[in-house]
């Protein structure tokens, strides 16, 4: 089995990617200063003209996008390519404010394609695997992200989509599937129901998974490699930059490698946009230097992590990034303290008497927020008295007082009794009225 899908590009000495990287970026900041009118607005406010940008310290005298920049410009404002030159848009769901739209050239579809045959070869897949997508198609970049780099590869690719949970099942035990791709909590969701079939794990093929599209957990990562027993990747991406395989872990799993022949990543202060250095948790920051119809400068992803760019022991000497906290977005302020559901899910997944299926729900009653964390109990605790579900729940609410240094009320619920999602779980109720 080969390690590299293109060795020499993923190999590629450090010095030789940061000259890359400046020749890609002085040609992408001339290609938005001179197709895209908002672009060229931002950098004359702060007098920059593209042959500023001589050395790759320059980036950060860039202006930076946000996601509101996107809709403010709504819906093709920001593309660099004329419309007769776009293959195909995506857009995000739109849940607040309006969608986020992007374009992508014939030329952007062949490098994101690439960019995932990168991320199946890392995650132990070849020409001879079978590739599940339980993804969505459609406007989602997810699916048709995953489909096209699954067909680079030469794998026989199962374009299931997601939902219709038995059936997803099914294919995966009849033909033999190898690779799964999904949201991890869908994975949790397809691992209960195969048990509700009476399927085990061991009647399956699956060697890998690769999981993204949602913050989650080491502990989760476990619990899923324990009940499908396979090992689970992490791949991430946002629609906006290109979709899934911007980064993934490789067979050491240690950290996400970007890939920056295509991507230049940056760490800033969530709230001032310093920089940071390298190890030092903070914002993700993006710049896309290989696409040509939605180019974005120094987008502000929401991410939280950090960047190491010593060369991993697999050979691949792109920068990893750690496996983001949580977003800025995501993030709760409960009385000053801030809380990502992904630590309360480490303390949930290593209790081991619940399930890895739980909500958490944010009120403010006489001017104090409250946090109530509803966790559905195992089967097995149904038979237990009322005396032994009460002390599991303070066991919990100390377990998460002592790591987050927050009090918190644990509600153990019935098994099956949380809402289960074929995408994104829903795991933040907040009704506080801020």
């Amino acid at each position: 089995m080969e390690l590299y899908w293109n060795k020499t590009i993923e190999t590629m000495p450090r010095e030789q990617i940061r000259e890359l990287q400046l020749t890609k970026l002085r040609a992408t900041v001339e290609n938005v200063y001179t197709n895209v009118p908002y672009y060229r607005e931002k950098m004359q406010e702060k007098g920059l003209l593209p042959g500023d940008v001589k050395t790759l310290d320059n980036l950060k005298d860039l202006p930076v996008i946000v996601k509101q920049d996107l809709r403010d410009t709504y819906p093709f404002g920001l593309f660099a390519a004329p419309m007769q030159d776009i293959v195909r848009i995506h857009a995000s769901s739109g849940t607040t404010g309006k969608q986020t739209v992007v374009g992508y050239t014939k030329r952007d579809i062949d490098v994101w394609a690439e960019c995932m045959a990168r991320c199946f070869v890392m995650s132990g897949a070849d020409k001879d695997s079978r590739i599940q997508v339980g993804y969505g198609y459609g406007l989602f970049t997810g699916g048709l992200g995953a489909h096209y780099g699954a067909e680079k590869l030469g794998a026989v690719t199962i374009p299931a989509s997601s939902g219709n949970t038995r059936r997803q099942i099914t294919m995966l035990k009849d033909f033999g599937v190898t690779h799964l791709c999904c949201t991890p909590s869908y994975s949790l969701y397809i691992a209960e129901t195969m048990a509700e079939m009476g399927i085990k794990r061991d009647e399956l093929k699956l060697k890998s998974g690769l999981f993204g599209a949602e913050p989650w957990s080491d502990a989760m990562k476990q619990e899923i490699e324990s009940r499908l027993g396979l090992r689970a990747h992490d791949i991430y991406g946002l629609s906006e930059i290109m979709g899934p395989s911007v980064s993934q872990d490789c067979h050491c799993q240690k950290g996400l490698h970007i890939w920056e022949d295509c991507f230049i990543a940056e760490i800033t202060h969530p709230d001032s946009g310093e920089p940071l250095g390298e190890g030092e948790m903070g914002e993700l920051v993006i710049t896309t230097i290989n696409k040509e119809g939605f180019p974005l400068i120094r987008y502000k992803t929401k991410d939280i992590c950090s960047l190491t760019y010593k060369q991993c022991d697999c050979g691949r000497s792109h920068v990893r990034m750690s496996k983001p906290a949580g977003r800025t977005d995501d993030m709760l302020i409960i009385r000053g303290v801030n809380v990502f559901p992904s630590q309360i899910e480490s303390v949930l997944l290593n209790m081991g008497e619940v399930e890895p299926h739980y909500q958490i729900v944010v009120e403010r009653v006489n001017n104090l927020d409250t946090m109530t964390v509803e966790i559905e109990i195992s089967e097995s605790m149904l038979s237990d008295n009322v005396k032994g579900i009460e002390n599991a729940e303070q066991k919990l609410s100390k377990q998460i007082d002592s790591i987050l240094g927050i009090n918190a009320k644990i509600k153990l619920v019935e098994p099956k009794s949380i809402p289960r999602s074929e995408g994104k779980a829903k795991r933040i109720i907040d009704n506080r009225k801020i």
